[in-house]
Order: C-alpha cells, then structure tokens, then sequence
C-alpha cells in the first residue's frame, strides 16, 4: 500500500496535490514577470498564490496522513 500510494489515492488528495502544484508554478511565474518588469504589485501578489499553494500541499499532507492512519488500523 505505502509504495504504491498514488495508485490507489483518493481523488480529493489527487486534487489537492496538483492545484498546490499548479498554484506554486503560477506563483513563480507571477513572480519572475512582476520582478523582471518592476512592477512591485504584481510580485507582491505572487507571494499570496504561492501561499495559497503551500497553504494546499499542507492540506494534500493532512489528507495523505488521514489515510495512511486509516489504512493502518485495519
């Protein structure tokens, strides 16, 4: 079960996995264009999505751990 974890993943961890992922790509994007055109307000505001991305994985992490624990106790 451990090591094919991803297999056999519930679609809520799925999900949560690959909009943090897609949130933290975006954020850096965000953030490389508003650094490199100097506009302040658009990287300041990268900085919130990619909050918003690790804020997800933390939550991806929880649900992952719920279900190992679960998985266990049978």
């Amino acid at each position: 079960m451990l090591n094919e974890f991803w297999a056999t993943a519930s679609t809520t961890y799925k999900v949560l996995v690959f909009s943090a992922m897609g949130l933290i790509a975006a954020g850096i994007v965000l953030n490389l264009v508003g650094n490199n055109t100097g506009n302040r307000g658009l990287a300041l505001a990268s900085l919130a999505v990619i909050g918003l991305g690790l804020v997800l994985h933390i939550a991806g992490i929880v649900v992952r751990g719920q279900t190992i624990r679960k998985n266990l106790k049978r």
